[in-house]
């Protein structure tokens, strides 16, 4: 089972710098979307489904607006569209879909970049969807968490972790999230194959961010320990250039018809 994660900063926008055909060279059987900014209608499904996956999508109330999305060529056995929490439902952030024995939860965590308000709603949100993980864990126990977690955990996933040490993203109460996940039965695939620094999954637009690669390492594909013995491989994808963000790789040694 080959699973990507992508923040594509708008689906029409990366499909217009070559989405679509990229994913026609079939680079993953299940591809999860964030911040698709599309009303479902606005989604080109038609074209997805003739690069043979589904859509299954789950839009912001607000125009133009964060959303999730999942492509797949697996059929699913159920999708959950949100996690029943109101403002998160209404920004469209959170769709899970199980795959036999196996579920995967596809969520855009909220960004504080905009203002104290956002990094307070943020917080509420991390203890929301904490509560929500721990809700599914008690009947699923293979368990996939991937998305945009505008979080970097440890000092190694920023370019520079000294002057962003106060900054949203890299603050003390997220990084401190993420230990909790970590500690409660969680696998960073990614670093369980990859210990280097300068791995990076998103980059600002300024001053030639990412061709200096000076970036943050914020996607994330985590699984709980019942899957940590099928991990195959993961790895980032920088060269993939749709979005300001760039897609996360992994491959779990199960097949799902």
């Amino acid at each position: 089972m080959r699973i990507i994660t992508y923040n594509v900063n708008g689906i029409r926008s990366a499909a217009k710098k070559g989405f679509i055909e990229w994913i026609r060279s079939n680079p993953a059987d299940v591809i999860c979307l964030q911040e698709i900014k599309a009303n479902k209608e606005d989604v080109p499904v038609a074209d997805i489904n003739a690069a043979g996956y589904e859509v299954y999508s789950f839009s912001a109330q607000k125009k133009g607006y964060s959303g999730v999305a999942i492509l797949t060529r697996i059929k699913p056995t159920n999708v959950t569209h949100g996690n029943g929490m109101l403002q998160s439902d209404t920004e469209g952030r959170v769709i899970t879909a199980d795959f036999g024995d196996i579920t995967l939860i596809n969520a855009y965590f909220p960004s504080g970049t905009s203002g104290d308000d956002r990094q307070t709603y943020k917080y509420q949100w991390l203890d929301e969807f904490f509560n929500y993980i721990n809700e599914v864990r008690q009947t699923r126990k293979k368990v996939i968490v991937c998305g945009d977690y505008n979080i970097c955990h440890k000092p190694i996933d920023i370019h520079d972790p000294v002057r962003n040490k106060n900054y949203t993203g890299f603050l003390p109460e997220e990084r401190a999230w993420m230990d909790r996940l970590f500690e409660n039965g969680f696998v960073d695939t990614f670093r369980h194959f990859n210990k280097e620094p300068h791995q990076y999954t998103w980059w600002s637009a300024f001053a030639n961010a990412r061709g200096n690669n000076k970036g943050w390492r914020i996607d994330y594909i985590n699984v709980t320990e019942a899957l940590a013995d099928k991990l195959k491989h993961a790895e980032i994808l920088p060269h993939v250039v749709h979005s300001d963000h760039c897609p996360v790789f992994l491959e779990l040694a199960v097949k799902v018809k």
